[in-house]
């Protein structure tokens, strides 16, 4: 097989949405930085929503990004989360796709701790091939070939051989 048709995954973006700032949020950040090894950032609302208590400009989740060796390897604890099972409409037409987790606690090897209480996040995950630097780099960005973009039946393959996982109409 040509080495530019090959499949990688490019990143890993966990994403906790707490819904408030505060010791609530610290707890979500210890756990996620305790989960993946890296130092989540604060996402903060865009709007201010006041049913649900929320001002614009306040933090209200967090999220880590990880690539290589770390995104693989918390991708495996992920999805033996969801039993390795996920759903074919989670994969979007470039081949990226997302899927949660109700409770942080479903990850292999992770303990319930009452202080801590429980957490869900989302996982979201982007599938590319070798190229794709002309799309991102900063001096003469590019657009990818038509031919050279993942399809939708192309990143579900790759899923399925690389992480034994069984995709679900």
């Amino acid at each position: 097989m040509n080495p530019m048709r090959r499949l990688r995954i490019a990143k890993v973006t966990v994403n906790m949405g707490i819904g408030e700032a505060g010791e609530r949020l610290a707890k979500g950040e210890k756990l996620l930085e305790e989960l993946t090894g890296q130092k989540p950032v604060q996402t903060i609302a865009k709007r201010t929503i006041q049913p649900f208590g929320i001002r614009k400009g306040l933090a209200i989740g967090c999220k880590v990004t990880l690539r290589g060796e770390k995104a693989m390897k918390f991708l495996r604890d992920a999805f033996a989360a969801v039993d390795n099972r996920i759903k074919a409409s989670s994969f979007d037409e470039q081949g990226n796709f997302a899927f949660g987790i109700r409770e942080h606690i479903d990850l292999p090897g992770v303990k319930y701790d009452p202080m801590v209480g429980i957490y869900g996040m989302d996982v979201c995950v982007a599938i590319e091939r070798p190229g794709y630097r002309v799309k991102h780099r900063k001096l003469k960005k590019s657009k990818v070939g038509k031919k050279h973009l993942v399809t939708r039946e192309e990143a579900i393959n790759f899923i399925k051989e690389t992480f034994n996982v069984e995709v679900e109409a």
